[in-house]
């Protein structure tokens, strides 16, 4: 995992139009701060991404428990913070509408642990299953974990209906694994 380029960051670029479009004012206030947040240690990482990706060898066996904390805040590059955040825009509009502020503060600083900690379950079960060590090296950064958990939470307070995935009308209560299945297939890595 490598850190990305210096240069022109057209990801944060439309990222930061899509923000303006929507107007600043218009947006709850711990969206935009979790917006705001993420943007901040994209430009002003505290770690290097090997430092800050979350694995199980480094999470769990070497006891560097911070990681469960960084990990969410960092992308691999400008178009991973751009998805993740046009993605939290979105959501975040609509659930701390929803919710309230105090409450979707309380359930974004929750998701972001929880999600880390299913991860490290997931990724130390996979590999005692499958007798694979490779398994406990994966290390991952980003806010996707977290995003969908919101679109759960979402689909529980919006049931029924359909979204479109990749051009297909998928219903509501499936568009979570849809949407994984999609990334899946556009970004195996």
């Amino acid at each position: 995992m490598q850190r990305r380029s210096r240069g022109i960051n057209i990801g944060l670029l439309l990222l930061l139009s899509q923000i303006f479009h929507v107007g600043i004012s218009n947006i709850p206030p711990v969206t935009l701060a979790t917006l705001a947040l993420n943007i901040w240690f994209f430009l002003n990482p505290l770690k290097p991404l090997l430092s800050s990706c979350l694995s199980v060898e480094k999470c769990y066996q070497q006891k560097d428990w911070q990681r469960l904390l960084l990990s969410p805040l960092h992308h691999v590059d400008d178009w991973h913070l751009y998805f993740n955040m046009a993605s939290m825009l979105w959501k975040g509009i609509h659930l701390e509408g929803r919710l309230g502020s105090r409450w979707f503060a309380y359930v974004i600083t929750t998701f972001s642990l929880l999600t880390g900690v299913v991860y490290l379950f997931l990724e130390f079960a996979l590999a005692e299953l499958m007798d694979e060590p490779d398994f406990r090296r994966n290390c991952a950064v980003g806010f996707s974990g977290v995003l969908f958990a919101l679109k759960v939470l979402n689909n529980h307070y919006c049931p029924g209906g359909f979204v479109n995935v990749l051009g297909f009308p998928v219903p509501n209560k499936f568009a979570c694994w849809a949407e994984l299945l999609a990334i899946h297939f556009i970004s195996p890595g």
